[in-house]
């Protein structure tokens, strides 16, 4: 694809403040936040069919000694869903986006791995 889907990639947990400089905003997570109303939060969309399946979510159980296997496992899931990513790859060529999410740990969770899924050009 062309320079426009080189458009920046944010990351935000979905408790964070709204800011000028999130551009579009995706939620990633396969459940909303608990207690975030849709008006605080923001989203331009939910994008739930990018999210971990809820067998991979729970094994994960954002444990850092299953960082690696859970990407492993996550980006061949994210392979079977082509439509899903077209759409995240569609606001993407519009301009930037931040990926939200609720997890506490901002390095291990399943935005962290998306932003690097698609920053490998897949």
């Amino acid at each position: 694809m062309g320079t426009s889907t080189r458009h920046p990639i944010h990351l935000k947990r979905a408790y964070e403040e709204p800011a000028p400089g999130d551009g579009q905003r995706l939620l990633v997570d396969g459940l909303w936040p608990r207690g975030v109303s849709k008006e605080n939060l923001a989203a331009e969309a939910w994008l739930k069919a990018l999210a971990p399946s809820t067998a991979l979510r729970k094994w994960f159980d954002h444990d850092p000694a299953r960082w690696d296997t859970f990407r492993a496992r996550y980006f061949e899931e994210l392979e079977a869903k082509p439509e899903a990513l077209a759409q995240l790859r569609a606001y993407r060529a519009r301009g930037p986006v931040t990926l939200l999410y609720a997890a506490r740990d901002e390095e291990h969770n399943n935005a962290v791995a998306l932003r690097d899924y698609l920053l490998r050009g897949r």
